[in-house]
């Protein structure tokens, strides 16, 4: 996001649960969080990552937790949720952010070899059961709060070709799909929503190269995302979007129109 957000909200009170918060888009989703007064719990993989990033923030006054785990199994998932829910006190808003191409160069769609079952069951894991699971855990204490729950999908969840590997598009699909039953099922009590991001600027596992000169050349607003410009939508559809529920807002800067 260019300059200073424009839109401020107001949550002190409000309690937040954001996933793969160490960096990237959950880290600047759970500082927004933080900044706008709600009490947040952080998840990453490991303490190690996500301990210094507790502490910065906590020295800058902002009240948040740490609670790390591997979100790819199941026992570890309830686990957090259940952490969460104590050092929270309940839980307003959960951003299911967590995911991983889990390969450091994109995997071609025609190499279906490289896509072995353990390649195709962690990815699942990660970047689709692991919603469902803190969902599930933390169902009771969203329709307590009137919550909200928002997932980051990904542009390649509608097709087009361009992602890490055919096994995460098709992760991701399966997320945009969840989105729409979860808000079935939880609704009236929770509204459930996600973001699918294009270009972003964050230290991803896997290379895409050159991104500023694929953004000035293909995305209309001609620069890569940042961090921030998907918090701000993320904490949108937590703390406003009253009567918006069940969908998946393309965050591209205009690469889709």
């Amino acid at each position: 996001m260019t300059g200073q957000p424009r839109i401020e909200f107001q949550l002190a009170g409000r309690r937040a649960l954001v996933t793969g918060s160490a960096s990237g888009i959950g880290l600047a989703t759970a500082e927004l969080l933080a900044r706008s007064g709600a009490h947040v719990a952080m998840n990453d993989l490991s303490a190690e990552r996500l301990e210094p990033v507790v502490t910065r923030l906590r020295q800058q006054g902002l009240w948040v937790e740490a609670v790390p785990g591997d979100l790819g199994v199941s026992a570890n998932a309830h686990e957090v949720a259940t952490r969460a829910g104590e050092l929270l006190g309940g839980l307003d808003y959960l951003v299911n952010n967590a995911g991983a191409p889990l390969t450091r160069t994109p995997i071609a769609a025609s190499d279906l070899d490289a896509l072995s079952d353990e390649f195709w069951d962690r990815i699942l894991r990660v970047n689709l059961m692991s919603a469902f699971w803190m969902t599930k855990a933390l169902a009771p204490s969203l329709r307590a709060a009137g919550g909200a729950v928002v997932n980051t999908v990904s542009v390649t969840a509608f097709g087009g070709g361009g992602g890490s590997s055919s096994a995460y598009a098709t992760a991701k699909a399966g997320l945009a799909g969840l989105t729409r039953e979860l808000a079935r099922g939880l609704a009236p009590q929770v509204r459930v929503n996600g973001i699918a991001p294009g270009f972003v600027d964050s230290p991803w596992e896997c290379s895409f190269g050159d991104m500023e000169a694929a953004a000035k050349a293909g995305v209309p607003l001609a620069r890569v995302g940042q961090p921030a410009d998907y918090a701000e939508v993320i904490v949108y559809l937590c703390a406003g979007a009253g009567y918006i529920t069940g969908e998946v807002i393309p965050v591209t800067g205009g690469q889709r129109i």
